[in-house]
């Protein structure tokens, strides 16, 4: 017989335990990201003493109280408060920012992005490293022709990996290295991932997400790994590692499997970082068929991944017209930050559902999008110098991408299962199809349909799985907008 009041003990000691852990979590986060150094009284500005080392270790503190490297003269605006955070989301809609528009002078002249926001100096690396970084471009080519992970992703980024590390053809260098050149020309800015986001838009069928819109929900509890990872660098920083709060966010985007975006967001946060996380993304978008298995194996049973589920309806076509500009318009008047990516999102799947330029669309979908894929990634592989990858911050970037895949996947698998408690025999949603809730389009379908045909060959879940996989990639892009309307205009 079960000892209800046991049972009952446990689950209100894990309750108690998960609230105390949160809330040390929220009294040290905002501490260990912001780091804002204390103001004199009488409000005059910091300076940092860096004479000795005596004296820039007093600075620099101690353990929580220890402020993180270039945030020594921050203010109270960098830190972390959840009020101030909703205030900020409020604020940053588009209806507000309608009723209270304010005139923006122009701007006097043109400067150069790059030249505003320069990358960050990573010194000079060993010549034997180069060879290191060599044999890892080989390693990307071996992974994605022999082993078949994503080749269209992996090989270019491999033969850019082997190509910039060629000591003395200086493909890497401006002004004339072609990898340099690809770099700065569409990767270091927004250019090349909204001509992604057109093409995904293009090959992407909405239908199954508008037939079972409670899938939508599974891809949103994915995006917990995202604002999970926010909590992950700071733990990271304990152990003396320098994240600010926006290299923060724009390291969380990595948990959305969605290299566009992830260069979108660490463009506008973190310039500085932007190749090291388009490296960490990218990379486990092409793992997701290792990594996500043994997670959905662990956190499910065999009996949840024998659940059986109906095909989607079948949308009419008017449904799927209407999704794209319904899905503009949300985005214009709650959250315009996230409008570069939902529009051209919403732009590329237009023109596929109305087959008004069935010519566009093509293109959209098949030259275009495989021109940018090959450029995109190619410069994405041109960053993986050794003076950027066999760093510690590097490789906590790619640590904490791992963390935030991973649980991504997780709260996903949790939410359906969470789901299936409240919904009734017969409507049942196979907590499979909730790790697809990643923007890995189409691979995390895919590989939940794999994984529940490996138990039952009968069981086909991949039509099922795409709603929240594209569901995935429009939360991505909203929790890239949240990110970027909190934190885009402090640099």
């Amino acid at each position: 017989m079960i000892d209800l009041n046991n049972t009952f003990k446990k689950r209100v000691l894990g309750v108690t335990l998960a609230i105390t852990a949160i809330a040390f979590v929220l009294s040290t986060t905002s501490k260990v990201l912001a780091q804002t150094a204390e103001a004199p009284a009488d409000n005059t500005s910091i300076e940092v003493v860096s004479e000795t080392p005596a004296a820039a270790e007093q600075a620099s503190g101690h353990g929580l109280n220890r402020v993180i490297k270039g945030t020594e003269k921050w203010g109270e605006e960098h830190n972390i408060n959840p009020l101030k955070f909703v205030q900020n989301i409020g604020k940053s809609t588009g209806i507000y920012q309608m009723m209270n528009q304010k005139k923006v002078e122009p701007k006097a002249e043109f400067k150069d992005p790059i030249a505003e926001a320069p990358e960050k100096d990573w010194g000079t690396a060993p010549g034997w490293q180069s060879l290191i970084m060599i044999a890892v471009g080989f390693l990307i080519v071996y992974l994605a022709v022999g082993k078949g992970f994503e080749p269209l992703l992996l090989i270019p980024i491999g033969f850019g990996t082997i190509l910039v590390n060629i000591v003395g053809a200086n493909m890497g260098e401006l002004p004339d290295g072609m990898l340099a050149i690809i770099y700065h020309a569409g990767v270091g800015n927004e250019f090349f991932p909204m001509l992604i986001f057109m093409g995904i838009g293009a090959m992407t069928d909405f239908g199954p997400l508008i037939a079972n819109p409670k899938t939508a929900i599974l891809g949103g509890a994915a995006q917990f790994g995202v604002f999970f990872t926010l909590f992950g660098v700071a733990v990271m920083n304990l152990f003396g590692l320098n994240y600010n709060i926006m290299q923060a966010c724009a390291i969380g985007i990595i948990g959305g499997a969605d290299g566009p975006t992830s260069i979108y967001v660490s463009g506008k946060l973190a310039p500085e970082l932007m190749g090291v996380i388009a490296v960490a993304a990218y990379s486990y978008m092409a793992l997701v068929p290792m990594i996500q298995p043994p997670i959905m194996k662990l956190l499910t049973s065999k009996k949840e991944r024998l659940i059986k589920m109906p095909n989607p309806r079948a949308v009419p076509k008017m449904e799927k017209v209407l999704f794209p500009l319904m899905l503009l318009i949300l985005t214009i008047l709650l959250l315009p930050p996230a409008a570069p990516l939902i529009g051209m999102l919403a732009f590329g799947n237009f023109v596929k559902e109305s087959g008004a330029a069935q010519r566009l669309s093509k293109t959209m979908e098949n030259e275009l999008m495989n021109i940018v894929s090959i450029v995109l990634s190619l410069g994405v592989g041109s960053q993986m110098t050794p003076e950027k990858i066999i760093k510690g911050e590097s490789v906590g970037i790619i640590v904490l991408g791992l963390v935030a895949f991973a649980v991504a996947t997780a709260g996903g698998l949790l939410m359906a299962k969470l789901m299936n408690v409240f919904l009734p025999k017969g409507k049942k949603i196979n907590p499979l199809i909730g790790s697809a809730g990643v923007s890995a389009v189409p691979m995390a379908a895919r590989v939940a349909n794999k994984v529940g045909q490996a138990e039952d060959p009968s069981n086909f879940l991949l039509m099922n799985a795409m709603g929240p996989n594209v569901a995935g990639v429009i939360g991505t892009a909203m929790a890239a907008g949240v990110f970027i309307a909190t934190y885009g205009g402090l640099r």
